[in-house]
């Protein structure tokens, strides 16, 4: 039931305290698991082990859903985490790409402008443009400079989730139908991918560790299942735009993660980049949920 206190409780500030948690924590397990595997098939792994936890509760959707759904199995399931995991395991630090993947918001409000004929105002227009901004300043730290691929696949990574959700918009799905049918249509497409480009998956499921296997059962279970879940439990309590600024802990604090844990060397441009993104990116929400809100009545109204 939706909230009418317009603010969040602190058990619900619990909640999103362990879904920042979980998918901080996402990013460090990912980076580790994918020293064994090829970023395709760590992706399909992935998809493989939610179908087979969700297959049983899923229910055929109507035709009329399945254009919409498609696109977003193909966009969010496929390509999105696929890019997303390949950008981390290029990178030399946890920060840039976790911070560059919240870059789909303010490309959310551009494409939903373009294609949708939606307007934003001009505060929104200054939020994106800081964000976008912040991510040129993140690009010239000297060590993105010298490999900028991880950086670029996390930007077109962002930009196929931005699209990923303007297609989930009218999708009447709840969150297991959602994700079983992303992983299981996702499926078959990843695993070509896999095979295609990484070659024989045999062996390198053959030789991954415990650590590789720790890192696709976490973010299958703890990344989607919970934090996803959780998630979902809040936006039917509160507007998206009311729990995106609380959600931005998550980059921040993978990045603290990764300094504390994996000894990432990040420089003081990305620490101002990101301020930029992530700035950007709490503009554009705290727009939305001014939107989201009613309008109070004028004067006119009161007589």
């Amino acid at each position: 039931m939706p909230s009418e206190s317009g603010r969040l409780s602190g058990r619900e500030l619990g909640l999103v305290a362990l879904i920042c948690l979980a998918w901080a924590g996402n990013f460090i397990t990912s980076k580790l698991a994918l020293e064994d595997f090829p970023p395709f098939l760590f992706t399909a792994l992935r998809l493989l082990l939610l179908t087979l936890l969700l297959g049983a509760f899923l229910k055929l959707p109507p035709r009329t859903v399945w254009p919409r759904l498609l696109a977003v199995a193909l966009f969010n399931g496929v390509l999105h985490f696929a890019l997303s995991f390949w950008s981390l395991k290029l990178s030399h630090n946890i920060a840039s790409p976790a911070i560059v993947m919240q870059s789909y918001v303010p490309m959310v409000a551009l494409l939903a402008w373009w294609l949708l004929g939606e307007k934003f105002h001009w505060r929104t227009g200054t939020a994106i443009a800081v964000s976008f901004l912040g991510v040129l300043v993140l690009g010239f730290d000297p060590a993105i400079l010298a490999d900028p691929l991880p950086l670029g696949l996390m930007l077109i990574s962002a930009l196929f989730i931005a699209l990923g959700t303007i297609a989930m918009r009218g999708l009447q799905m709840d969150l297991i139908q959602q994700q079983g049918w992303t992983a299981a249509i996702g499926l078959i497409p990843i695993w070509l991918m896999s095979v295609l480009v990484e070659g024989n998956p045999l062996a390198h499921i053959q030789n991954a560790g415990t650590q590789a296997w720790i890192g696709v059962l976490y973010a299958a279970l703890i990344a989607s299942l919970v934090g996803h879940g959780l998630f979902f439990v809040l936006i039917k309590r509160h507007p998206v735009a009311m729990i995106t600024p609380y959600l931005l802990t998550a980059p921040l604090l993978a990045a603290i993660l990764g300094v504390v844990l994996l000894g990432d060397q990040v420089g003081i441009r990305v620490w101002i980049g990101g301020a930029m993104v992530l700035s950007g990116v709490l503009g554009v929400a705290m727009r939305n949920l001014q939107k989201a809100k009613p309008e109070p009545p004028v004067a006119a109204d009161l007589v």
